[in-house]
């Protein structure tokens, strides 16, 4: 059903953005030594050549504070004038039973703004576009809504379970994005998302919480890592239904996403850029087949690890910079997480006519 609104609807575009890396470094050779594995299969079958990874004084939540700093000036809005701050910075942070989205807003100047932290794993970025641009169409009073958060999950992967290995990627850093009401340039137009929670226990920290503390034998015994409790249940799962999930999602944005400039719905086609979080090589190598894609038409985050929902922004800074993302582009920002939940958004790169639709239908 669609809904007769939605064409009235005012564009919501992504004003500026912002990353902060850890100044530490760990590098194929390094997780091979310590993994045992052969640096080729790291290199080559896992698509690792370097991660950061955060130091002892680089904490998740401060990190972001440094990529908002970036994304604001990136922006030239100043910090009062945001209405709410969406924190994407990870569970593991400076503390526990803590609101990092107060805190961030706090740290960067937002004193106008209300604070929400999010968490849907790596999926979080592009479940916090949709909930940021449904606020900004649902209330009169909030134009200006930040996506920000830090990471620093690398720290709790044990790189001698190879139970673990599909995780020997995960990395560190922060991202930020500004979304703004009628701003008429890099415009967010559908979005999708699919849970699927029969795998919502296969991956699991077992000595993080009230059903097992991190005792200092729990933490000896090396349960306060993540572990892949349930290997063969897990494996075939994903395999029968990850990629069509994640395509799903994709056709789902598209239709979503109103008729193209060519009067049209948008279609598969019509993608210029894939924006997709860090996965193994042969995944992504099959996503761009489907998408009928080149390997220039993305950015392969090999250099940087896997940061990830901040990656969804690091990909989008990458490809602009490097050329691949160009005003006028159809960027498909395409994410998964642990959970398991698959996710995909479009947005039209660039200016467009403030006069355009940018329209959400109903399902």
């Amino acid at each position: 059903m669609k809904n007769p609104e939605a064409n009235h609807r005012p564009p919501i575009g992504i004003a500026g953005l912002g990353f902060y890396l850890p100044k530490q470094v760990m590098t194929s050779a390094d997780i091979a030594h310590e993994s045992g594995l052969p640096e080729w299969v790291i290199r080559e079958k896992f698509g690792i050549k370097q991660k950061y990874m955060a130091g002892p004084d680089e904490h998740p939540n401060q990190m972001a504070v440094w990529a908002v700093e970036a994304c604001l000036q990136e922006a030239g809005i100043a910090p009062d004038e945001i209405d709410v701050v969406l924190c994407t910075t990870e569970e593991w942070k400076e503390y526990l039973l803590w609101t990092a989205g107060i805190d961030l807003a706090h740290q960067i100047g937002a004193r106008r703004a209300w604070a929400l932290d999010l968490h849907m794993r790596c999926c979080t970025t592009i479940a916090a576009m949709q909930l940021a641009r449904d606020l900004m169409w649902s209330n009169e009073d909030i134009r200006t809504v930040l996506i920000a958060g830090g990471y620093s999950v690398g720290h709790r992967i044990n790189l001698k379970n190879h139970r673990t290995s599909f995780m020997f990627n995960i990395a560190a850093g922060a991202g930020a994005m500004l979304l703004r009401k009628g701003h008429a340039e890099n415009v967010l137009l559908g979005t999708h998302l699919i849970t699927d929670g029969s795998m919502s226990r296969h991956v699991i920290i077992p000595a993080s919480g009230t059903v097992e503390h991190p005792t200092d034998a729990a933490v000896r015994e090396g349960r306060f890592y993540f572990d892949l409790v349930e290997p063969e249940a897990m494996k075939e799962r994903l395999n029968a239904v990850s990629m069509q999930n994640w395509l799903r999602c994709i056709d789902e944005a598209l239709r979503k996403s109103g008729p193209a400039p060519h009067g049209r719905p948008y279609t598969r086609a019509d993608i210029d850029y894939l924006n997709m979080i860090l996965v193994k090589p042969s995944a992504h190598r099959e996503m761009l087949n489907h998408l009928g894609l080149c390997e220039e038409q993305s950015v392969y985050l090999d250099e940087f690890g896997h940061i990830g929902e901040q990656d969804s922004i690091l990909s989008m800074i990458e490809g602009r910079r490097r050329g691949r993302l160009k005003p006028g582009d159809l960027m498909i920002m395409v994410a998964a997480g642990i959970g398991y939940v698959w996710g995909a958004a479009c947005v039209r790169w660039g200016p467009v006519n403030a006069s355009a639709e940018h329209r959400e239908d109903a399902p």
